[in-house]
């Protein structure tokens, strides 16, 4: 089953979004829990596992924009996102500490939720095939 550029972008657009609300609202909700589970949730476990699904899912999507649409611009844009990602997980809180780790997080994010809706709107906006599974 081939998957279309909607979907993928779609989808990373989700991802992306998760790992926001993730870095924003999981330290209130451990707090709220009366600590409970602050116990049971390791917070860099979550991490590793958003960009285990993020970081293939967001190359996809944003390659098989660039190979519809020779715009290098929005993979590039991507890319950056994702790297200051991983950037922030493996060494944010080691230089920054925890809100730089957060902050880092939080604009990689955002540049690639930036990136996918570029993509998506740019195919949209040339009224292409590329997002029917038929195509390509």
């Amino acid at each position: 089953m081939k998957i279309s550029q909607e979907i993928s972008d779609k989808l990373a657009i989700g991802v992306s979004v998760f790992c926001t609300l993730n870095c924003l609202f999981l330290p209130s909700l451990l707090v709220l829990s009366s600590g409970y589970l602050a116990t049971q949730i390791d917070s860099e476990q979550i991490h590793a596992l958003i960009l285990t699904f993020a970081l293939p899912l967001s190359m996809f999507a944003l390659w098989q924009g660039y190979r519809n649409h020779n715009r290098l611009s929005f993979f590039l844009i991507g890319i950056t996102g994702l790297i200051i990602m991983i950037l922030a997980f493996f060494f944010g809180e080691i230089v920054f500490g925890k809100l730089g780790e957060q902050f880092f997080t939080l604009l990689g994010s955002v540049i690639v939720v930036y990136a996918h809706y570029k993509n998506f709107t740019t195919c949209n906006a040339l009224d292409c095939e590329c997002h029917n599974l038929e195509s390509s």
